[in-house]
């Protein structure tokens, strides 16, 4: 029984929550260390923040597009102003 309770109770000290990975910054007496702590968090947290890079599967397929609707256009144009 005394072996179950232990095992249990390591079991539970092992599983810390998130928020405990979190360092307490304030908490340090050494100005330099508290920057360096507080930069880190910056780090962090910016890079936590950044959103993912989105790339354009298809660009050629895109410009194609564009092209022929230019052209679409031009021929429009030409056709409103012959004698221009």
């Amino acid at each position: 029984m005394k072996l179950l309770s232990l095992i249990t109770v390591g079991l539970l000290v092992g599983f810390a929550p998130p928020s405990a990975a979190v360092e307490q910054c304030r908490f340090i007496q050494a100005k330099a260390e508290r920057e360096a702590c507080y930069e880190r968090q910056a780090v962090a947290l910016e890079a936590k923040r950044k959103p993912e890079p989105v790339y354009d599967s298809k660009p050629m397929e895109s410009l194609q597009q564009m092209r022929r609707d230019d052209e679409e256009v031009y021929k429009s144009l030409r056709s409103i102003c012959r004698g221009c």
